[in-house]
């Protein structure tokens, strides 16, 4: 009989934020597959769990996840663990998933702390959503792409930043965005958790430390595509895949027009 893959939430800082449901789990499989075996044992053992430990790291996702699929198929458990947080969130497993799901092997969620779900509560902010991008690529025209379909958002957009990266992301960011308010999440749950409030224009971090979350405001006055002309709000909306007929109707709804007020405007696109 085939064995099961526990895909294991583990603490974003404080190594008491982890559930009991976790522990028993990590104590029972056969093996733990995690990012960093240095990082993992400081968890493990401060939980007195004592399992053979293999590297899967991102790098080597799909030859690493040849090698756990083989243990599966021996009978083996095997609980994914990575770092800190959730695996397959900005962290590896996702291809390890895909593939157990696809080999018909068994895979069970054993759910546990989120930094982009903490941030995003820890922050304050109120709206019925929020855009989640992880890391920002490292060359700025895959950072261009990524961003691109995001930039007249309505809701937050959060990102993950690396504390040598973070006056560089923001400034790409504001060249990105133009001028916005951002909340700076900074070692949550550890001893100097904290938030702060800037604005994408003069924002600074002097020696940054640690990991950092970004959470980035829509624009001011709203929605962003209003500073548009109705020609290119509606034009954003088609080269994003819409209709025109689609872009038309949503362009009316964001201006609270009426739709042959907009199509007048688009005769040509």
């Amino acid at each position: 009989m085939a064995g099961t893959l526990y895909v294991v939430g583990t603490p974003i800082g404080n190594l008491k934020d982890i559930t009991y449901r976790a522990v028993e789990t990590l104590s029972s499989v056969d093996v733990i597959a995690c990012e960093d075996t240095r990082v993992s044992l400081k968890l493990l053992s401060y939980y007195n769990v004592k399992k053979p430990l293999i590297s899967y790291y991102k790098q080597k996702e799909r030859e690493g996840s040849e090698k756990i699929i083989s243990r599966l198929k021996d009978g083996k458990n095997v609980a994914l663990i990575t770092d800190a947080g959730m695996p397959c969130v900005s962290d590896p497993g996702a291809i390890l998933v895909s593939e157990c799901r696809r080999a018909g092997l068994k895979v069970e969620i054993v759910p546990g702390a989120s930094a982009v779900v903490s941030a995003v509560a820890l922050s304050g902010i109120t709206s019925r959503g929020f855009t989640f991008l992880g890391f920002l690529p490292e060359k700025r025209k895959d950072k261009e792409e990524l961003v691109k379909d995001f930039k007249f958002s309505s809701e937050p957009v959060v990102f993950y930043v690396s504390p040598h990266e973070i006056n560089d992301d923001a400034k790409f960011l504001y060249e990105s965005f133009g001028e916005r308010q951002v909340f700076v999440v900074h070692e949550l749950t550890k001893m100097f958790e904290s938030v702060e409030e800037q604005n994408l224009s003069s924002f600074s971090i002097l020696s940054p430390k640690g990991e950092y979350v970004l959470i980035v405001m829509p624009s001011a006055g709203g929605n962003a595509l209003n500073d548009l002309s109705i020609a290119d709000h509606v034009r954003h909306y088609m080269q994003s895949g819409m209709t025109k007929k689609d872009a038309i109707k949503r362009t009316a709804s964001d201006r609270n027009v009426d739709k042959n007020t907009v199509y007048s405007e688009v005769l040509d696109l």
